[in-house]
């Protein structure tokens, strides 16, 4: 056996089964893990889109270089750039699996994380409810209505007038005779209503009807004369 077959062999050895059980034993990376690697390898395809779009550049910038003049150097020249055409077409499809896959990634982590906090309010809401008794709770509600219905009765008790009570329609009824005999009292004392004359007021003598109408005439002239001078 050559010293490179027994050097192989050894690095299988107990050592490096120990390292791969370890490495078993954590299980799978974590999502953050994966979502890294999954940029990493994003940026790197981004890079090298950007190196071959250069190339084929490059590549079509020869082949119009030589033209007719040499047309096997131009063929060869767009050869390479169809060859590199299509490592870019590979690289845009790749680059589409891995940014589904990890959006589908975060998705999925996203949900975990809800799902672990929703969890976790569960069981402090559990907690919190663990020494509350729902028949409890209603005795107690019971017994704070009967309370505020004892409360209610003792204000209204406290607030009820004491003695007799009357009806205030009658009292009403009696104030407004009261107020019927002290008018007609008042009435008695001031010798009651004044007596309406039974004669004829005397008529106005001529002279007066006649001063009367001059002055109106007056009044009347006076009138024009203000009129006119407006």
């Amino acid at each position: 056996m050559s010293k490179i077959s027994k050097l192989f062999k050894g690095s299988s050895g107990p050592s490096s089964s120990s390292s791969s059980k370890h490495h078993r034993s954590r299980g799978g990376p974590s999502p953050q893990e994966a979502i890294h690697k999954l940029r990493e390898t994003e940026e790197m395809l981004t890079k090298k889109q950007d190196y071959l779009e250069k190339r084929i550049e490059q590549e079509i910038m020869i082949a119009k270089k030589h033209g007719t003049k040499n047309k096997r150097a131009a063929l060869q020249a767009l050869k390479r750039k169809k060859r590199l055409e299509q490592q870019l077409t590979q690289i845009d499809g790749t680059l589409s699996t891995i940014e589904f896959q990890r959006e589908a990634l975060e998705n999925s982590h996203t949900n975990t994380e809800v799902l672990k906090n929703m969890g976790f309010a569960a069981k402090a809401m559990k907690k919190v409810h663990e020494n509350m008794d729902v028949n409890k709770i209603d005795d107690l509600m019971q017994d704070i209505t009967e309370q505020q219905d004892v409360a209610q009765e003792i204000s209204d008790a406290i607030s009820r007038p004491f003695g007799e009570t009357f009806d205030e329609d009658e009292l009403l009824a009696e104030l407004e005779e009261l107020e019927q005999e002290e008018l007609e009292n008042n009435m008695k004392t001031m010798g009651g209503l004044p007596s309406v004359p039974s004669s004829r007021l005397p008529a106005a003598r001529p002279s007066q009807r006649a001063t009367t109408k001059k002055r109106a005439e007056e009044d009347d002239d006076m009138r024009r004369l203000a009129s006119w001078a407006t």
